[in-house]
């Protein structure tokens, strides 16, 4: 599975921005799918993810009811709306594929990322 991010870039707080994930690969629609960031000089962090069949989502705390993923298998795509933008949003935003849709949601492959800051 090959993944590329795109959508990042600059916006205000209290903006919002839709982030983009193309997947390559027949078997994309039985991936569990997600986004992690990484902040400068900070560890990777889990974000959110979706189910193979989008009946399963979770979200990291600090995300929680203001992002949101989706999925569309039929376009190996997936989403994430990032509404109310906080300048701790600032990252490098990073799609993952998974084999299982189970904690800790690790994922198998991932792509190259895209930026995003957020402007106080």
């Amino acid at each position: 599975v090959q993944l590329v991010e795109s959508g990042g870039g600059l916006v205000q707080a209290g903006g919002s921005l839709r982030l983009s994930c193309a997947a390559s690969g027949r078997t994309f629609s039985s991936y569990a799918m997600g986004w992690s960031r990484q902040a400068p000089g900070k560890e990777r962090e889990f974000v959110a993810i979706i189910s193979w069949n989008t009946v399963g989502t979770k979200y990291a705390d600090s995300v929680k009811g203001r992002f949101t993923i989706s999925r569309d298998n039929a376009k190996n795509m997936v989403y994430l709306q990032m509404n109310s933008l906080k300048p701790e949003d600032t990252a490098v935003y990073y799609c993952g594929a998974g084999r299982v849709y189970r904690p800790p949601y690790l994922m198998d492959y991932w792509g190259k990322g895209t930026e995003v800051t957020v402007s106080s």
